[in-house]
């Protein structure tokens, strides 16, 4: 016997949690389905996690400056165990407060994982339940890659659990979690190694602001090497050794642990798509404008499995495009150009719109004003190292194309000139603006 609803929702992270909230509101009743805890990677063993080691890293980072201030202090040092117990504590509580919250909506919860046998219909522990509209939020899974001896990385949720320091650590890619792992445990002595296969680490983002960052990353003794070929990975008696080839020279490199930065996949494997007549490329399923199923519009798609950003935000953000649409007559298509993201290294990297190069590529009018934030008052007085920022801003409408910020708080920033991209505020009307002074947020009149 079948259970129906008006809407099943696969998967209770960002995308599936602001799904259904909008779809329950609305008088639809409403199940969401989870095989892990409520409340997905972001916020159980991904950015809020690693976050609270950041902050730590951050702390270690304003303590090593501290005689620029002509503060004199001991070498700061990280207690690991406690540092790890402290991050528990923070998130512990989290995913019994977002499953009181599903309850208290009057969301129906299903423990289990999901699986199509036909285009309205799953399976789920051997029982069958029916919907006029699913949605597909099910997040995303590390990437596994072919390597002889991959099966011995761990991943970033291992990288969250460890309960000592590891003397080093290797990473398989040097993207955003690698790096930002990586400026933590090298500031907690950790020998940290990058091996990326692309000609520099993060490829999609402004080059010469991550030029940047990868001066200030070997300051702190982190290797980063790139355009390598990956041929496998061997345990030894002091951990692993890594093989690989650059250019053509076949190298190694050892470390205690070899952590997988090789990015993400969407969690779509098991889901029998076929089933649902989903179409879908690998693990990406083709959708409308207006995020459906381009083979069956019964079905939504919010968050990873979508071949946007896999960013929490964004995820947040689909999910109530979702919710809006599978609610509305007349639907809405969701709009990417103004969402900001960061990459929190100490310092932290921020950027929102397009890069220099992605500019060219549409052949825009635009000047790029870039500026060097360190002999900026505000750079000095907090004793910025590295602080740069880079505003594409487009000729005769001096709209904001894009900006990209290293250090000088980018990652608060990049929120204000998202807001100004997303409202039309032109780099005039910022230069126009009154803002609080001294703050970083007050350079942005002269950033633009």
């Amino acid at each position: 016997m079948k259970q129906t609803f008006d809407v099943i929702v696969i998967g209770a992270g960002n995308a599936g949690l602001a799904a259904s909230a909008i779809a329950k509101k609305a008088g639809l009743s409403v199940a969401i389905i989870e095989k892990d805890g409520i409340g997905g990677t972001c916020p159980l063993r991904g950015c809020v996690p690693k976050k609270v080691l950041v902050a730590a890293a951050e702390v270690i980072d304003k303590i090593n400056h501290a005689s620029s201030h002509h503060i004199h202090v001991g070498k700061p040092s990280i207690d690991w165990p406690q540092l790890i117990k402290r991050k528990r504590e923070i998130i512990s509580p989290l995913s019994s407060s977002f499953e009181k919250s599903l309850h208290h909506k009057g969301i129906e919860l299903i423990r289990g994982s999901a699986e199509f046998v036909d285009d309205h219909t799953v399976v789920i522990n051997n029982s069958l339940y029916e919907a006029k509209k699913i949605v597909i939020a099910t997040g995303s899974t590390p990437h596994s890659l072919p390597i002889e001896g991959f099966h011995h990385v761990i991943t970033s949720d291992d990288i969250l659990e460890l309960e000592e320091l590891p003397p080093s650590l290797l990473f398989i890619g040097a993207g955003v979690v690698s790096l930002e792992f990586s400026h933590v445990f090298a500031r907690a002595g950790v020998k940290v190694t990058l091996l990326e296969a692309a000609s520099r680490p993060l490829p999609q983002w402004e080059e010469e602001i991550v030029e940047k960052l990868v001066l200030e990353s070997e300051k702190l003794g982190i290797t980063i090497i790139t355009s390598v070929e990956i041929k496998s990975i061997k345990k030894n008696d002091s951990g692993f050794a890594v093989h690989f080839l650059q250019n053509r020279q076949e190298k190694s490199i050892r470390a205690e642990f070899v952590a997988n930065g090789a990015g993400r996949v969407p969690n779509v494997d098991k889901l029998n798509l076929e089933a649902a007549h989903i179409e879908h490329e690998g693990h990406r399923i083709i959708l409308d404008e207006y995020l459906r199923s381009r083979s069956n519009s019964d079905i939504f798609v919010a968050g990873d499995p979508t071949s946007s950003a896999q960013l929490s935000p964004v995820a947040t953000y689909e999910g109530k495009v979702v919710g809006h649409n599978l609610t509305n007559d007349k639907m809405i298509s969701p709009d990417y150009s103004s969402i900001p993201s960061c990459v929190f290294t100490v310092p932290a990297l921020a950027s929102v719109g397009l890069t220099e190069t992605q500019a060219r590529e549409k052949n825009l009018e635009f000047i790029s004003k870039t500026n060097d934030l360190t002999s900026w008052l505000s750079g000095r007085t907090y004793a910025e190292s590295t602080a740069f920022s880079k505003i594409l801003i487009e000729k005769g409408t001096n709209q904001i194309l894009g900006a990209h910020i290293i250090g000088h708080d980018g990652p608060e920033l990049i929120n204000l000139l998202a807001l100004a991209m997303k409202h039309g505020v032109s780099s005039t009307q910022i230069k126009e603006m009154v803002f609080a002074y001294p703050t970083f947020g007050s350079d942005l009149s002269y950033m633009v």
